[in-house]
């Protein structure tokens, strides 16, 4: 199913929490404390993250603010204490995608990780997306044209260029693999023969530089595929 991240520093919990995950088909990697949990986010690819605020280190508020920095795209679930209305406004306007609450019903707990995780795999078009980068530019790519834009200046893209661009953008901080794009490229309509996969990386290297300067980076994962993430921190 899914590869979760499980972000909690009460062990049995974090440890409860894990098996029962595992045991319902996710691949579950879990972190006591914040500063492990940065390390894993940095060096590994996960489809979600549950995430409690009240960790040491570094602690969840600031937790998601850097992740939401870096891998926007990453569906996150606040779990904690804090039942508040101020905390549950404050989680979800640092970026939160849902937020419940301890003690907490497993069966809710995974009837709302499966409800964020098929969201998060919608494709993202039907007018203009909008990825945020260097605090002076913005990307923009709207499908319907197509064309791509870095703040108000249009990108010079060829069709497999914006192909590749829009998918990226559209799983932006999420991998996305090299079969992943042939086959977004074999259905672009009028585009001719299909591109062998050595030559992919020829049109990474040539969207890469038309990117230089956007706060943006395209990252090779490797074994998996690429990843379009902020270079700012």
């Amino acid at each position: 199913m899914s590869s979760l991240l499980i972000i909690e520093d009460d062990e049995l919990l974090r440890d409860g929490l894990s098996a029962q995950l595992a045991q319902v088909g996710h691949a579950v990697t879990a972190a006591a404390d914040g500063e492990a949990a940065q390390l894993l986010l940095e060096s590994h690819r996960f489809d979600g993250v549950v995430l409690d605020l009240g960790l040491p280190k570094i602690s969840g508020m600031e937790l998601l603010k850097w992740l939401r920095n870096r891998l926007p795209a990453l569906p996150v679930l606040i779990l904690t204490a804090r039942d508040g209305i101020d905390d549950r406004v404050q989680g979800l306007n640092a970026g939160a995608d849902d937020y419940l609450t301890k003690p907490f019903n497993m069966a809710e707990l995974q009837a709302r990780l499966s409800a964020m995780l098929r969201r998060a795999r919608l494709p993202a078009f039907g007018g203009t997306l909008e990825v945020a980068s260097a605090a002076t530019c913005r990307l923009r790519v709207d499908a319907t044209l197509p064309q791509a834009w870095l703040g108000d200046e249009a990108l010079e893209l060829t069709q497999r260029e914006w192909a590749l661009l829009s998918l990226l953008v559209t799983h932006a901080g999420r991998v996305v693999s090299r079969e992943d794009v042939l086959e977004t490229w074999q259905s672009e309509p009028g585009d001719g023969p299909g591109v062998a996969s050595n030559a992919l990386e020829v049109y990474i290297h040539r969207l890469r530089r038309k990117l230089v300067d956007s706060g943006l980076n395209i990252r090779n994962v490797r074994g998996l595929g690429y990843m379009l993430e902020s270079t700012t921190a």
